[in-house]
């Protein structure tokens, strides 16, 4: 065991110095040899295991001798277990034999009676009997009565037809699905094709008008400033009819201005600049459609299978 143990620390020493693949190797080695120790121990019990020379070749003689060991004693274990099996069997097979040769010996005159009634029923009349034996076998009958066996023959013929219709139903349901289905994908496809799709040039325009709009607020202050330098700096210092006047003109040019570019900006309200996010809000929104299709056909299923001829007929 010493050397065994120096053997390990040898490997673990040698794996760290070298690669993780000579780790694993050493470890795979060491629960070899594990193994090995702890069926040298039940084997030789309860002696103790005798000393040897631990190398690989000697590692891989000892895991064969296990692995046939083992076999050995599974198959030792499966020879006692059949035969404990066929030791019952035969018992069992002889209680049953003398039970059968003991009811013979005490019902005589039934066997016979029912052999003698087998033997002279007309070629009608086994058939007739093979029939009754076949359907009360069918229908798990133990005792069949002729009546029993008609009521159990209509039952059969009603559940039959509850099937029929049923299909039918199933048949008229499926049918709808599938055309639900369908104009599905093709409004699927069309969510998916070109005229959804946002315009190749609309990240330009967006950033076209963004720049307007930066160089009409950054001029704001000048013209601003051009109306306060344009007032007469007269000692009166009041403006006159046509000044507010040409100043209301050029502050309601200005609003209009700024008007339209409010609503060329609303036009593009809520999407990026970035082509790659604007796609991404896209099939977010594609996404949603498709949430609310799920739900529109649930709604549809609800409705059919409310509106269907079982319900109706349960109302």
């Amino acid at each position: 065991m010493a050397a065994h143990h120096r053997h390990r620390q040898h490997l673990s020493q040698d794996s760290a110095i070298f690669s993780p693949s000579v780790a694993r190797i050493a470890a795979s080695t060491a629960r070899d040899w594990s193994y090995i120790d702890s069926w040298l121990a039940a084997k030789l019990h309860p002696r103790p295991i005798p000393a040897f020379e631990r190398n690989q070749d000697t590692l891989k003689a000892l895991l064969a001798l296990a692995a046939v060991n083992e076999a050995a004693d599974e198959e030792r274990n499966l020879i006692a277990k059949s035969e404990a099996t066929a030791l019952q069997e035969l018992s069992a097979a002889q209680l049953e034999a003398q039970a059968a040769s003991s009811s013979l010996q005490r019902r005589p005159l039934r066997e016979g009676l029912l052999d003698a009634v087998l033997y002279n029923l007309p070629p009608e009349g086994h058939t007739a009997l093979d029939a009754l034996a076949t359907m009360s076998l069918q229908l798990g009958v133990a005792y069949p009565e002729s009546e029993d066996l008609g009521r159990r023959m209509v039952d059969l013929q009603a559940r039959a037809q509850e099937m029929e219709q049923m299909k039918a139903r199933i048949a008229v349901l499926h049918r709808h699905i599938e055309k639900e289905a369908s104009r599905m994908n093709q409004l699927l496809q069309q969510a998916q094709g070109d005229n959804y799709k946002p315009p190749a040039p609309l990240a330009k325009q967006n950033l076209e008008l963004q720049r307007k709009i930066k160089t009409m607020s950054a001029k704001l202050p000048e013209l601003q400033d051009r109306v306060v330098a344009l007032t007469p700096t007269t000692e009166s210092s009041h403006p006159t009819i046509v000044d507010i006047a040409r100043d209301e003109q050029e502050y309601l040019a200005i609003v209009a201005q700024k008007k339209e570019l409010d609503l060329q900006i609303a036009s593009f309200h809520g999407l990026p600049s970035n082509p790659d996010i604007a796609r991404s809000e896209l099939d977010a929104l594609r996404g949603q459609l498709r949430n609310v299709t799920s739900q529109r056909d649930a709604v549809f299923e609800g409705l059919v299978e409310r509106e269907s001829p079982v319900k109706r007929r349960g109302r």
